[in-house]
């Protein structure tokens, strides 16, 4: 298999054949007895890669001379060294340390370090292909245009995203085994909703519905049917078997959804109480898509832990979910952050846009635990935004406000995954011990926030758990 003599002749002298030294006659050994047909693909990968037998951990990275933001402090620090060895901040001193032997030193020119960006509410799937090829085409042309979306995404600085619906399950396990780059995925799985609820794209020759998940659209992992709390509790189960780190529910209607009016109550609280009960025996939680009081309102009393976007919430609504502690993740909408699908979808997206400003007026002055997400979709011209959504918040909250709710706010609402968090470490800070997600900006965005806006321009060093993607210093 390796070697160039058979396996039963006496091993000869090695003369300058890698074949015939002693490791690679037992390895080849090794792999005899344990391929089968089944493994031969992942054994040939395997093999491939022995010749290089030592194997060697990346050398740790020191980066000097910048000025920093740790994702939570109001102002930036000054005379730090930081150093990044296992995909992880091994030390943050102050001084000059000696650093380690073979360390990739990195002198930041003074330029502002700062975790990666953490996006809490995104469509890996979704966020840019438009809705009738999304509807119509081949499951894997879809996966490969959200791969490329996902390499952009992290050059746009967002190192992490919680997925809020969609089958990004596979492109998360692409990402994490390094065969593609793109941000950490938190996935939720194919987005549940009721028959007529929000995401319920089916056409009407699929009417009437004979259940069991055989349309198109569920097939794909896209969507989930759920009528009933037992059907609810299946669906719930299917994502969290497959690795959804939390469970997505619609509880309104939608402005993208054509045919689902956004003030319509679309799940009964027992069928939001059972995906709440199911989700915790895993360990994890359940976001709730809910515009209106009546929507929100149904999902603080079954028990749900997050509400997604919220921007008709009445000071009353909110001022419960704030006494709950529950948390909201919410949106900076505006003209040009959609495409609506309908002229119904376009009279509901002005509404949303007109309730932006009050929702976070009240999430402010209430002390609501608030997240940062974008929700772009269908539309490659639409996702570079967002980055310039981030600096929408400046309307609300200084730039040292917004960069903390995208960074160490948005990482304490990934913990939140608990048990089904797929990745352990904190996100979002810069510390001892966190996960190295890392962005060196061309300035300093506590005083011009839309630095974050051009990622090309001013975004000059990207890591991602302790792995360089950018570095346009040497340039």
């Amino acid at each position: 298999m390796l070697n160039c003599t058979p396996e039963e002749a006496a091993p000869s002298a090695h003369i300058g054949c890698l074949c015939h030294r002693p490791e690679i006659r037992s390895l080849t050994r090794r792999l005899g007895r344990e391929m089968s047909r089944r493994g031969f693909v992942a054994a040939s990968v395997s093999a491939a890669a022995l010749p290089a037998l030592a194997q060697t951990a990346p050398r740790p990275i020191v980066f000097t001379n910048f000025r920093l933001f740790d994702g939570n402090a109001a102002s930036l620090r000054d005379g730090l060294r930081l150093r990044v060895e296992g995909g992880r901040i091994a030390a943050l001193a102050s001084g000059s340390p000696a650093p380690p032997e073979g360390a990739q030193l990195i002198d930041c020119g003074g330029r502002t370090l700062m975790p990666g960006l953490i996006d809490a509410h995104w469509h890996s799937l979704f966020a840019a292909i438009p809705l009738p090829a999304l509807l119509t085409a081949d499951i894997g042309y879809i996966q490969l245009v959200a791969a490329a979306e996902a390499e952009r995404t992290l050059m746009r600085g967002f190192t992490t995203v919680r997925d809020a619906g969609g089958p990004s399950f596979a492109l998360k396990q692409a990402i994490d085994e390094g065969l593609v780059p793109g941000p950490r995925i938190y996935p939720s799985g194919a987005m549940i909703t009721a028959s007529g609820g929000h995401g319920d794209f089916r056409p009407l020759s699929d009417f009437p519905s004979a259940g069991g998940g055989t349309t198109a659209t569920e097939r794909t992992g896209a969507l989930g049917i759920a009528d009933g709390p037992d059907e609810m509790r299946r669906r719930v189960r299917e994502q969290l078997l497959q690795g959804a780190s939390q469970i997505k529910l619609t509880g309104s209607g939608g402005v993208s959804t054509p045919r689902s009016p956004l003030d319509a109550l679309t799940l009964t609280e027992a069928e939001i109480r059972s995906a709440v009960e199911a989700a915790a025996d895993w360990g994890t939680y359940v976001m709730v898509h809910a515009y209106t009081p009546a929507s929100v309102t149904r999902a603080l009393d079954a028990g749900v832990r997050c509400i997604e976007h919220g921007h008709l919430m009445d000071e009353a609504t909110a001022a419960r979910l704030a006494e709950k502690g529950a948390w909201l993740s919410t949106q900076p909408f505006g003209d040009g952050t959609s495409i609506p699908q309908s002229e119904q979808g376009a009279r509901d997206a002005e509404r949303v846009h007109a309730g932006t400003d009050r929702i976070y007026a009240l999430a402010k002055r209430l002390g609501i635990k608030t997240a940062f997400g974008t929700d772009l979709l269908f539309s490659a011209a639409l996702t570079p935004q967002q980055g310039m959504m981030l600096t929408r918040l400046t309307r609300w909250y200084s730039p040292a406000e917004a960069l903390r709710m995208a960074t160490a706010t948005n990482g304490e609402l990934m913990a939140l995954s608990g048990d089904r968090n797929p990745y352990q470490g904190k996100l979002g800070v810069i510390e001892e011990g966190a996960l190295a997600d890392l962005l060196l900006v061309d300035g300093n965005p506590l005083e011009n926030l839309s630095l974050i806006a051009d990622p090309a321009r001013n975004l000059r060093v990207i890591m991602k758990d302790g792995r360089i993607h950018k570095n346009t210093l040497a340039a």
